[in-house]
């Protein structure tokens, strides 16, 4: 498993496993309207723009793996694994890669209900209850080094 930073256009390569991985974990309960505005901001191009990402491959250079921060990379944007490479370890390869080249000593997230016992073993912890801005639904969470 090599894990890299990505090029402007993989970024947009990358929204098909995003998309999967949205639906198959964390859109289960959401409204068609709320996947629906997740949909339209992994679509924007500006939203793409701001994004700095990197990305998991497989032995077959298979795209297993995003993270992806924004505003200087203090707040992750996108961070989704695969269901079938899900528990090996590959999420935390993404966030120890973007850790290495990140100088910021607090990052945030609004993970997803599902995502926050991930998130917990990355050391963030909630900073608010769950909130909905947009059509989703998030518990911000926090990072300090």
């Amino acid at each position: 498993m090599k894990v890299r930073r990505l090029k402007q256009d993989e970024i947009s390569e990358s929204l098909d496993l995003v998309w999967r991985v949205f639906c198959r974990y964390e859109a289960v309960s959401y409204p068609e309207s709320s996947k629906a505005a997740f949909w339209q901001a992994i679509h924007s191009e500006d939203y793409l723009n701001m994004l700095t990402a990197y990305g998991a491959f497989d032995d077959s250079n298979q795209l297993t793996g995003i993270i992806a921060t924004r505003n200087e990379g203090t707040h992750i944007a996108l961070f989704f694994v695969d269901g079938d490479y899900q528990g090996q370890g590959i999420g935390r390869k993404l966030w120890n890669t973007m850790l290495d080249d990140n100088a910021n000593n607090k990052i945030t997230v609004h993970s997803s209900q599902y995502a926050v016992p991930v998130y917990a073993k990355l050391r963030f912890v909630k900073t608010g209850d769950i909130q909905t801005e947009n059509g989703i639904t998030f518990i911000p969470m926090v990072f300090e080094r």
